[in-house]
């Protein structure tokens, strides 16, 4: 199954604050928020006021990074063939790094094919129903690349 990737995190190399990812089926996603302060003026102002701007099926509280972690492992547990696809390098990053639990230890999932697809002219936000926000980002990821395939 291909996912479509996007993150929300504090500013360049800063701390993961949600991470959604959107199955190409439209089935069941998955969207987590960590409860990770934001710092960065820009994040503050652009980001937090709509992480919560999301179904209330998929509301929840903001989580210790172990708890959303679980929850990312969980999520894919029982997809052998996952493809995350993001198209910024960093969305790939911050979900890898999410799976690492300490020095030299990781959640079990099954392996993951990452891809990073570069998009040149196009922008989730620009194209998203509520910019900056990882769900919606997702969402017009996937929506832009299925329309495309």
């Amino acid at each position: 199954m291909r996912y479509f990737l996007d993150t929300e995190y504090d500013g360049f190399g800063g701390k993961l604050l949600s991470l959604a990812l959107v199955p190409e089926d439209g089935g069941e996603e998955l969207y987590v928020t960590l409860d990770a302060p934001a710092t960065h003026p820009w994040v503050e102002r652009h980001v937090v006021p709509y992480l919560d701007h999301v179904p209330d099926s998929l509301q929840s509280p903001r989580l210790p990074r172990a708890a959303a972690a679980e929850a990312l492992a969980h999520y894919l547990a029982y997809d052998e063939g996952a493809e995350i696809i993001a198209d910024w390098p960093e969305d790939l990053a911050q979900l890898s790094m999410l799976l690492v639990t300490g020095p030299g230890q990781m959640l079990p999932v099954p392996g993951l094919l990452l891809r990073f697809v570069p998009m040149p002219g196009f922008s989730t936000a620009a194209n998203s129903a509520v910019p900056h926000n990882a769900l919606h980002d997702a969402r017009a990821l996937r929506d832009h690349l299925t329309a495309l395939d």
